[in-house]
C-alpha cells in the first residue's frame, strides 16, 4: 500500500451552507455530516468563484478565478487539470456521479468515469446539442422506467406541476432516485475495486439541486419540523439592480429545473420548499454514511483525507430568489468539511476561504507542488494550526448567459464586514454591511455616507481583475514533491 492517502472529495450540488446541523442548523437532520464537523475542520466562510455549477467547478480543478479559466457560463467547455497531475504521479483517479465537465462524457484527466448530470437534464437527442444518456439514464432504461422532468410533470399535471415550485416526492423505485443510484455506485464499486495504488475518488451528488425530490421516507422526517423562511419585502426588491428583477421573471416564465417559480411564494409554499429540500440532503447524509463505512470496512480510511462540500448554494426564495445566480449568501456560501483519522485535528474556522482552494490542498496532501500561477491558496497552514487565516477577502464572477440575461459582468468582492456587488457598466450595484446586516436586506449603493467606500471598491475590483491577468499569463505542469505536506 502507498504512504500518501487516499483522497476522497464528495461533492454536493446547490447546497446551501446552512444545511448542517453541528454547524448552526437545528432543524436540519445529518448525523453523518455532524460527526464529520465534529471530528474534522470545518470551514463556516467558504465561498464559490461563481454561483453557477461550470464556473465554479472550473475554477475547483484549475485553481483559478473564472475570469482566469474564461469559463463563466454552464455551457463553456472545460476539463480538469491537477486530476491528470494525480494520475500521473500513480494515483488512482475515478469519478462517480456529476462533474459538470462539458462536454459531459470527456474523461477529466480520470482513468474511469461513470458519469451523471443534471436531474432534468433535456435527452433530445437530435434537438440538444449537449443531451446524451449518462449512467443514470441507461439505469432507468434498463427498468423500463420513464425518467421524471419538467416535461412529464407538466404534461401529467400542469396545474400540479405550477403549484409545486419544484417540489415532487419521488415516485419511483428508490434505488432509482439520482443520489441513491450514486451512493450505491460508489458502495459497489468500492467494494470491487482490486487495486493497491492511492485513490482519488470524487463523489458528485446531483441533489439537493432541483427538482426538490427526496424519496416519501425522508419527507416524513421533516413534516412537522420548522424551517426558518424568508420574508421580502417591496422595500428590498426595489433597492435590488434591474438584474435582479429580470433573473426573477425569467425564473417565472422559463421554470428551469422543473421550478415552476412565481412573484410572491406565500410561507406555507416556501416551508414545502425547503422541507423538500431538507429531507434530500438527509437522504445524501444517509448516503455518505454508506460510503464511509464500505471505505471503513475496506481499509482505506486508515490513510485517507475525505472533503464533503458543494459547488454552489440555493435561495429557496430569500430576497425574492430561487436556485442561484446571485451574490447573496445563500447562493454563494457552502459547507467545507475536511476529516481525517491521523492527518486532520477537529477545529472550527470562521475566517474565508475559497471554494478552489482544496485544489492545493488536495495536491500537496498528494505529494504534487501546485503551480505558483494558482490563485487558490492551500488550507495546510490553518489545517496545521500555523495560521488562523489564508485571505483577507474572497471574490466571485458571473457573466451573462441564457438565464442571467440581466448584466453583463457581475463581480463581487466580500471581506470580514463588508459585501460589495459590481455591475459591469450599470450605475446599479449592491453594498452590505454584514456587521449590523448580516441578512443582506439594506443595500447601500446609494447612500451618500458610504459613496467613498463604494468607489475604493471599485478600484479594488480592478486591481483584483489586473493581477489576475498578470497571474494567469504561464500555468506550468507542476512536479511531484519529494516530502509529504500532511
Amino acid at each position: 500500500m502507498s504512504d500518501r492517502p487516499n483522497i476522497i472529495l464528495i461533492i454536493t450540488d446547490q447546497q446551501r451552507f446552512d444545511t448542517i446541523n453541528a454547524l448552526g442548523a437545528p432543524w436540519m437532520k445529518t448525523p453523518v455530516l455532524d460527526r464529520l464537523a465534529r471530528e474534522g475542520a470545518a470551514f463556516t466562510n467558504c465561498y464559490v468563484t461563481s454561483p453557477v455549477c461550470v464556473g465554479s467547478r472550473a475554477s475547483l480543478f484549475t485553481g483559478m478565478y473564472p475570469h482566469a479559466t474564461g469559463v463563466f457560463t454552464n455551457f463553456h467547455p472545460w476539463e480538469p487539470t491537477w486530476v491528470k497531475w494525480l494520475a500521473d504521479t500513480g494515483y488512482h483517479c475515478v469519478n462517480i456521479g456529476k462533474m459538470h465537465i462539458n462536454p459531459y462524457d470527456a474523461k477529466g484527466g480520470f482513468h474511469q468515469r461513470f458519469f451523471m448530470e443534471n436531474k432534468d437534464r433535456p435527452l433530445f437527442l437530435d434537438e440538444h446539442p449537449r443531451a446524451l444518456y449518462d449512467e443514470w439514464d441507461k439505469a432507468l432504461h434498463a427498468r423500463k422506467l420513464e425518467k421524471p422532468s419538467r416535461y412529464t410533470r407538466y404534461t401529467a399535471d400542469p396545474e400540479g406541476y405550477r403549484n409545486a415550485h419544484g417540489a415532487f416526492p419521488w415516485h419511483l423505485d428508490e434505488d432509482m432516485h439520482s443520489d441513491m443510484f450514486i451512493g450505491d455506485h460508489a458502495v459497489w464499486w468500492l467494494k470491487e475495486r482490486k487495486s493497491e495504488a492511492p485513490l482519488f475518488l470524487q463523489i458528485g451528488f446531483p441533489g439537493p439541486h432541483p427538482p426538490y425530490d427526496p424519496l416519501p421516507r425522508y419527507l416524513d422526517m421533516y413534516k412537522d419540523v420548522d424551517i426558518p423562511i424568508p420574508e421580502t419585502t417591496a422595500e428590498e426588491l426595489a433597492a435590488q439592480p434591474p438584474a435582479h428583477r429580470t433573473l426573477r421573471n425569467n425564473m417565472i416564465r422559463n421554470n428551469y429545473d422543473s421550478v415552476s417559480w412565481k412573484d410572491k411564494p406565500t410561507p406555507e409554499e416556501l416551508l414545502r420548499i425547503r422541507r423538500h429540500y431538507a429531507a434530500n440532503v438527509t437522504m445524501i447524509d444517509d448516503k455518505v454514511g454508506e460510503i464511509l463505512k464500505t471505505l471503513d470496512q475496506r481499509g482505506y480510511l486508515d490513510n485517507a483525507i475525505v472533503i464533503f462540500t458543494s459547488d454552489h448554494g440555493d435561495a429557496l426564495g430569500d430576497h425574492g430568489h430561487i436556485q442561484k445566480w446571485t451574490m447573496y449568501e445563500g447562493s454563494v456560501k457552502v459547507p467545507l468539511i475536511l476529516w481525517s483519522k491521523n492527518h486532520i485535528a477537529p477545529r472550527r474556522n470562521d475566517s474565508l476561504v475559497q471554494w478552489m482552494d482544496i485544489a492545493p490542498t488536495v495536491l500537496e496532501a498528494a505529494g504534487v507542488e501546485p503551480p505558483k500561477s494558482f490563485e487558490a491558496k492551500s488550507l495546510w497552514p490553518i489545517l496545521k494550526g500555523e495560521a488562523n487565516a489564508i485571505r483577507k477577502e474572497v471574490w466571485s464572477e458571473l457573466a451573462r448567459d441564457h438565464i442571467q440575461t440581466g448584466a453583463e459582468y457581475i463581480v463581487m468582492r466580500r471581506d470580514e464586514r463588508w459585501k460589495f456587488v459590481y455591475y459591469l457598466g450599470e450605475e446599479h450595484g449592491e453594498l452590505y454591511d454584514l456587521e449590523v446586516d448580516p441578512g443582506e436586506l439594506r443595500n447601500l449603493w446609494t447612500s451618500s455616507e458610504h459613496a467613498h467606500l463604494k468607489n475604493m471598491l471599485v478600484h479594488e475590483v480592478l486591481v483584483w481583475q489586473l493581477r489576475a491577468a498578470i497571474a494567469s499569463r504561464q500555468q506550468p505542469t507542476p512536479k511531484p514533491q519529494q516530502a509529504m505536506l500532511i
